[in-house]
């Protein structure tokens, strides 16, 4: 079923800045979390902006529900009049009012009285686990408490479209691994549409229903989290996801690269595509491998990184390539930069898809 048959946001983002341009098109679907995913001065958060009213667009238009909230020249919707809710990175806590007050600031600002606001508020502090933490100010919590915090704040006002802008950035690493479990399960309950922001591949594949990655102001590439790493379609995204990526042209089983070299593949293919494959995929020997036929290539270490568990070499060569081996091999092997080794890659290993 396409989820985007039901989409009640509909975005098309066209905003001017210096020598700035986004062209971006978004639509979100009701309970769908649609992740914004790319580089530093990518366009992500321009675009979380303008659909926060906190930028108006230049051409283009957003839309809810056909309502349009801008729409240049003649419409623009301000901030405070869209049903949004907003997380941002640093959180922007009132330092000077409790937790219960600044989930229950949002409710107060839409004209809810005090009481109902407050308890409104304690609601919302229990859904996140926080209730005994309610007179608690901002600078008494850890950051988790915070993110938690500022998320009931954003949803206490009963948002149609939430936006979180890189909600897990200013967390360090113990503790993100939790908010992010505890904040993908209120985003699997919120009816609402949402939209998050993150350069973050981790946040984005595991919270998201659907990644638009954002290159330069423009999407290049738009599916499921799984269907974007197995089919990365720049090189942006193939570093994000580990996979070597290369263009070329097939011919049968023969792909000429268009960089340099010729990799042979499992599946027969015809015309212009790309060509993936995991580092560890890639074997390395000091010498021309024999035994069954596979994609051999003479490799030069460029460079050297050690990994958790494993070190990943930067290879000249045609292609030039990645290859993650074992601390073991690393010794065997005994490379260093500049050394010359073979590299050998199964046809069977790569995958090839229409680029």
């Amino acid at each position: 079923m396409d989820r985007r048959a039901g989409v009640t946001v509909r975005a098309d983002l066209r905003v001017t800045r210096d020598r700035f341009s986004l062209e971006l098109d978004l639509a979100v679907a009701p309970g769908e979390v649609v992740a914004l995913l790319g580089p530093n001065g990518a366009g992500k958060t321009t675009a979380l902006r303008a659909l926060a009213g906190l930028l108006p667009l230049t051409a283009g238009h957003i839309r809810l529900d056909g309502e349009p909230w801008d729409e240049p020249p003649n419409v623009f919707v301000p901030a405070e009049h869209r049903p949004i809710g907003v997380v941002f990175q640093d959180y922007l806590l009132f330092g000077h009012l409790s937790a219960l007050e600044n989930v229950a600031f949002g409710p107060r600002a839409r004209g809810v009285h005090r009481a109902a606001a407050r308890a409104l508020a304690r609601d919302w502090l229990d859904r996140v686990g926080l209730a005994e933490h309610a007179q608690a100010k901002p600078r008494a919590l850890s950051g988790g408490q915070a993110q938690r915090v500022a998320l009931a704040r954003a949803l206490a006002t009963g948002p149609r479209l939430l936006l979180l802008d890189e909600p897990l950035a200013a967390l360090d690493a113990s503790t993100r691994l939790t908010v992010r479990a505890e904040l993908g399960r209120h985003l699997a309950e919120f009816p609402g549409h949402t939209l998050l922001v993150t350069h973050d591949p981790l946040d984005a594949m595991v919270l998201a229903d659907r990644l638009v990655i954002v290159e330069d102001g423009r999407a290049v590439q738009e599916g499921p989290p799984a269907e974007v790493a197995r089919r990365p379609r720049t090189d942006y995204v193939a570093n994000l996801v580990g996979l070597n990526l290369y263009r070329g042209t097939a011919d049968g089983t023969a792909v000429t690269l268009a960089d340099g070299g010729v990799l042979t593949v499992a599946e027969p293919a015809a015309g212009a595509v790309h060509v993936a494959f995991p580092p560890s995929a890639v074997s390395l020997h000091p010498e021309p491998p024999a035994g069954s036929p596979r994609n051999t290539w003479q490799v030069t270490v460029t460079d050297i990184e050690q990994h958790a568990h494993t070190t990943r070499l930067r290879l000249g060569g045609t292609p030039t390539v990645l290859a993650d081996i074992t601390t073991a091999t690393l010794a065997d092997l005994r490379v260093r930069p500049g050394d010359t080794l073979w590299a050998a890659l199964k046809a069977t290993e790569i995958r090839t898809y229409p680029a």
